[in-house]
């Protein structure tokens, strides 16, 4: 691992409003005042509605981390020239040895990779053009893009941030990055994935955080309301579908 805790710091004298973006927000409030995220796995989770503040926490992880916020490899920047978000300027890292290493090399020199759903094949378009990927995302399909990023980018140690990476995969497909998740927490990579699948967040051994209106909270995969719904629902939907449709 590298990360072992995540928190927003404020300059002394540098006063906010709690009631505005994104201090307003339960989960960013509590970097503030409850210790911050801890990490206690290789591979974490932030599991929420939509609405709870996942997307803004792994952006202001990544801009921390040096990442670009519009998605992509660590040690370049992608995008035009954006101040970084008002929480990626605050957050800060308590690191293990090789995650302070990191941290404190240049940007070229850190590992990771920001994978965003709503900027990624324009960013796996810029890999693409630096010789990174091996295939052409233009030619296959947007599961087969991600799924070659995850394969020639995820790699090593480094820290891997993902907001939905589900989106454009199938089920064969997110079983694959099950797999290839695993594989990189036990290679001394860390994870840290946004997501609303049941099927991802199944990953032996993973930490999974709990984002909304309480902040954040450890749970248990079983607990998950998103595992009782879908798992209620598959078997049978008109328990469901009966209060939507006439």
């Amino acid at each position: 691992m590298l990360i072992e805790r995540a928190y927003a710091h404020l300059p002394d004298g540098e006063g906010f409003d709690r009631g505005e973006w994104p201090w307003s927000v339960p989960c960013v409030r509590q970097l503030l005042d409850d210790g911050g995220l801890r990490f206690s796995a290789p591979v974490t989770f932030l599991v929420g509605e939509n609405g709870s503040g996942k997307s803004t926490l792994v952006e202001g992880l990544a801009e921390g981390f040096g990442l670009d916020s519009y998605g992509g490899a660590a040690g370049y920047r992608y995008a035009t020239e954006r101040e970084k978000s008002a929480l990626g300027e605050r957050i800060r890292f308590d690191a293990t040895r090789d995650g302070r290493r990191m941290i404190r090399a240049p940007r070229s020199r850190r590992r990771g990779f920001f994978l965003r759903a709503e900027t990624a094949l324009e960013a796996l378009r810029r890999e693409q053009a630096g010789k990174g990927l091996s295939v052409v995302v233009d030619e296959v399909s947007h599961g087969e893009g991600f799924l070659a990023a995850f394969r020639d980018k995820f790699h090593g140690p480094g820290l891997y941030i993902m907001d939905e990476p589900e989106a454009a995969l199938s089920f064969a497909s997110c079983l694959q990055l099950v797999g290839l998740m695993h594989q990189l927490g036990r290679s001394g990579a860390q994870i840290v994935c946004a997501t609303h699948s049941p099927l991802l967040t199944a990953v032996p051994g993973a930490e999974i955080v709990e984002v909304g209106d309480h902040g954040m909270r450890t749970v248990e995969w079983k607990d998950l309301a998103i595992v009782d719904h879908w798992r209620r629902y598959l078997d049978d939907p008109h328990t469901y579908l009966r209060h939507i449709i006439d």
